[in-house]
């Protein structure tokens, strides 16, 4: 990742103004030639308070038309898993790893994705600090997984300096294959609840001790 501004040094105005400001500017994003065929960008959408955060691939149709992430089919079967544990799509923060439709639905090319994360997405991750980012799909999964497949690491947990990641399917994966992938994916979700109460308790011990941290004496000088 980038060096981005450590959110604790901020304040939520701040840290709002800044994100607003990185959706304006991926609004206008003319880096790479996906800028040349999209109806609208998709900085993305949710409070730049959530504890977790959905990454997909990129957006698709409707996403494209809307300027909003995951409003098609599958973001209405994102919903529903969302639903299953009582939460809602207004509660979390969702994005995607490109913010403009690879043409016809392509995969987007590594120099997209490059261009893509260094400029918007890792700087968004810095700035809402989330507790867990869950990865849809193998794109998103491949940021923090490098070497994962999905069929084999999906569900299971990652900690890295304070945070959980979460690979889990596709929605659209999920609904060309709901036989097989269904209830998997449901399994998956269900798991979110623990995963943010144990965030929440491993930065409150984090927090706890560095309060309690004693402090260094002063160093004294010698004369000599």
């Amino acid at each position: 990742m980038t060096s981005d501004p450590q959110p604790d040094a901020l304040s939520l105005e701040q840290r709002t103004e800044q994100l607003n400001a990185i959706a304006a500017q991926i609004k206008v994003c003319q880096k790479c030639g996906l800028s040349k065929e999209r109806t609208h960008a998709v900085p993305g959408d949710g409070p730049y308070t959530a504890d977790i955060m959905f990454i997909g691939e990129g957006p698709g149709f409707n996403e494209d038309k809307q300027g909003l992430p995951f409003v098609g089919q599958s973001g209405k079967f994102l919903e529903s898993l969302l639903a299953t544990i009582g939460m809602n799509r207004h509660e979390v923060f969702i994005t995607n790893v490109v913010k403009c439709r690879p043409p016809e639905n392509r995969d987007p090319l590594p120099t997209e994705i490059d261009v893509c994360t260094k400029n918007y997405l890792f700087r968004q991750i810095a700035l809402i600090d989330p507790k867990v980012i869950v990865t849809l799909g193998r794109f998103s999964m491949g940021l923090f997984f490098p070497n994962g497949k999905i069929t084999a690491i999906h569900g299971q947990v990652k900690w890295q300096d304070g945070r959980a990641y979460l690979p889990m399917f596709h929605p659209a994966a999920v609904l060309r294959n709901m036989a097989g992938l269904k209830t998997q994916a449901e399994a998956d979700m269900k798991k979110l609840p623990e995963i943010v109460a144990e965030a929440k308790r491993r930065a409150s011990e984090r927090q706890a001790a560095a309060a309690n941290k004693p402090e260094e004496p002063p160093t004294q000088l010698g004369l000599f």
